[in-house]
């Protein structure tokens, strides 16, 4: 590997651990933001995206791209679920955060690459390797003994590892680079975000003339909490192989689950604690066996 090669895979390491990172810790964002209904932070989340997202393809002259895009029906129909599915995870996100369903909204994301594993199968016919299906069944067990043991089933969880796997298997299918497609997917939302403001938020916080400025501001900051971690995922996913980035990809639950029992004091309970630990396993079975391939596939 050359000395530029080198570099831009550095580069590809400090992005992806940027992306991760502000990812695990966005939950105290919104945590600050708890006296918001959750539906509002989702409007401002969207408007504001909306807003720097056309800044940044304005500056990097990205109209082009765009201009193709909304000329694709077929893409356009994609973009357009997707859009409703990304809208409904930052939906559930943002109130289980506030909830005090952190630990929830981690595992979650821990279970999303398996979820990915599943979706891959029944949509794009990927065949399973043995070590796959392990870990599958052991993420299966975790979620059974929860169930049949203690009663519960981890619904937040499945919510946000389900909604977010279907977007990434329609955003796989449109194949278009993450700026653009965020951007026409808060295009295709900021009508419905506008109408729900006007006609039906009327809470103390709606009115941005009645809010502190220190609150305004956390609010409109919602757009740069939602594009810069996706933007320095983008810088990494073109610099680093994707087996490399996602291994990156339990740093943002990890916190989560840290920041969910040490500073919010979310009770750990055992049903819990089985789920996780069945669903921890999983995940190094899985990540062994990508490992794995990875060194073989460079044979």
């Amino acid at each position: 590997m050359d000395i530029q090669a080198q570099q831009r895979t550095r580069q590809g390491v400090i992005f992806a651990i940027m992306a991760y990172t502000m990812w695990g810790i966005s939950p105290i964002y919104f945590k600050a933001l708890g006296a918001v209904p959750a539906s509002e932070i989702l409007m401002h989340r969207i408007i504001w995206s909306f807003f720097l997202l056309a800044g940044l393809i304005h500056f990097g002259r990205g109209w082009y791209s765009v201009r193709e895009v909304l000329k694709n029906k077929t893409k356009l129909v994609y973009l357009f679920s997707s859009s409703i599915l990304i809208g409904l995870n930052w939906l559930i996100f943002i109130w289980a955060i506030n909830s005090n369903h952190m630990l929830e909204a981690s595992l979650g994301y821990y279970i999303n690459p398996l979820i990915n594993i599943l979706l891959g199968m029944i949509f794009l016919q990927e065949r399973l390797r043995i070590v796959q299906w392990i870990a599958v069944i052991l993420a299966f067990l975790g979620v059974a003994i929860e169930l049949i043991a203690f009663g519960s089933i981890p619904y937040i969880s499945f919510a946000l590892a389900c909604s977010f796997g279907a977007y990434g298997l329609l955003r796989k299918k449109v194949n278009l680079d993450a700026q653009t497609g965020l951007f026409i997917e808060t295009l295709f939302l900021v009508p419905l975000t506008i109408i729900y403001w006007v006609f039906f938020a009327h809470s103390d916080t709606s009115n941005l003339f009645n809010n502190s400025l220190s609150l305004n501001t956390l609010l409109i900051l919602a757009g740069l909490v939602t594009t810069a971690p996706l933007l320095c995922f983008t810088g990494a996913a073109t610099r680093i192989k994707l087996t490399t980035l996602g291994f990156f990809q339990y740093i943002g639950p990890s916190l989560m689950f840290i920041l969910a029992i040490t500073v919010y004091g979310e009770h750990l309970s055992m049903n819990k604690i089985i789920t996780f630990v069945f669903i921890w396993a999983a995940l190094m079975i899985f990540s062994f066996d990508g490992i794995k391939k990875s060194m073989v596939d460079r044979k």
